[in-house]
Parts: C-alpha cells; structure tokens; sequence
C-alpha cells in the first residue's frame, strides 16, 4: 500500500453503531424498564472482566454477562442475539462517506465477532479497508494486539493514522501508549482520563477533524 495513504480505524460499538442503545433495549425488554439501568451499569463491569484473558467470544461474554445479571431461563442469549439488529447513530454514514471522498482508508477495530461486524457493516452501508475482530486475534481492548494486527495487515504509516473511538479504557488509552493520535467521541459528556488529541460530542464534522489531525 501506498506511504501517503491516510488510516482511520474506529472502534464500532458506542463510537458507530448505538452500542448503550442496543443492551439497554434488551436489559429492559428481559428485566424490566425499571431494572434496566442498573444492569446495564452492571453489564459494563462485567463485560471487561469477561474479556480479560481473550478466551470467550464476543457471543459468549454477552451470554455469561446474562446469565450472571440474573437473566431468566431461555433468556441468557437475548443480548447477543439482538446485536445484529443494533443501529448505527444517525449522522455515522454521511460522516464516513466525507471521509472516504477526502481519500481516508477506513477501518474498524472491535471488540467482537466476525459475523457481528459484518451485521453492522451493512446497516452502516460504508465500505471498509480492514477489519479486526476480537474473535479472530484472541485478545480483546485495551490490549494492543489489535493495533499491532492492523499495522500488519496494512503497512499503515503510524504518523498518516487516527484511531476515533468513544471509549477512554478501550480505545484512547491505549492509543496514547502506541503514540497514535486520537479523536474522542464523547457522546455520553465523560470527563477525560487518558487525553485524546481531539475531542468530538459525535461524528459530525469528522473528515474536517481528522484533516486536522493529518492534512492531506
């Protein structure tokens, strides 16, 4: 691949596609509207605990995250089952058309399955260069294999490449210890930890805020 191509990788759940949406649907259609904020807090304390050694698939780390919130019998897979169906936030697509027509590579680098990604891929009706899975690599985020997978695959230029993500623990961390710009997709009005190296409410104006980053 060419030196002067430009990567942007994304993380997809929360920073593409309505990640919070999607397993608060589900916790309060299994228990209940008035139970569903307090398991979906709960989810996210499960959810890395799960991941850590790289083991389970994505599938898998929902379903156990089910079944140790409490879920009925029959109902442990209704989280992962209802993935495929999760919706990308409304200004994504036209956001990541800008940033191809502006020559961006594009790529996702998730914390899921293959079959999962390829679901929100086709809502999100964009072509991507790359993708890497969780599942595929036996690590999950914030590990750096991702990154390193991806670097492998592409060649990319680490001084022609922005990783945009919603995530600080994930995503934004470890992209300051590989000396990787960022942009920060702060939907949910978080106070920073790590610091990225802008910091966007959403994906509007993102092909302006990756020229920013890497001019053409």
């Amino acid at each position: 691949m060419s030196f002067v191509d430009r990567w942007a990788t994304f993380d997809c759940y929360g920073t593409l596609i309505d990640w919070n949406g999607g397993i608060r649907r589900e916790l309060a259609r299994v228990f209940g509207e008035e139970r569903a904020d307090e398991r979906l807090r709960r989810y996210h304390e499960l959810e890395p605990e799960l991941e850590h050694d790289g083991n389970l698939m994505y599938r898998e780390v929902m379903t156990e995250a089910m079944r140790r919130l409490g879920a009925p019998a029959g109902e442990e897979s209704g989280l992962a089952d209802s993935l495929p169906t999760w919706q990308p936030f409304p200004e994504v697509p036209a956001a990541l058309e800008e940033a191809r027509a502006r020559g961006w590579r594009l790529a996702i680098l998730s914390n899921t399955d293959p079959d999962y990604i390829a679901a929100s891929k086709a809502l999100l009706g964009v072509p991507f260069d790359e993708t890497v899975v969780a599942s595929e690599i036996g690590s999950y985020k914030p590990a750096l294999r991702h990154w390193r997978e991806f670097s492998a695959r592409t060649g990319a230029d680490p001084d022609r490449h922005v990783h945009v993500a919603a995530s600080l623990f994930h995503d934004v961390g470890p992209a300051n210890e590989l000396g990787l710009p960022s942009i920060w997709i702060n939907r949910l009005g978080e106070v920073p930890g790590p610091q990225p190296t802008l910091e966007r409410p959403d994906l509007r104006g993102l092909a302006d805020a990756l020229d920013s980053v890497v001019p053409h």
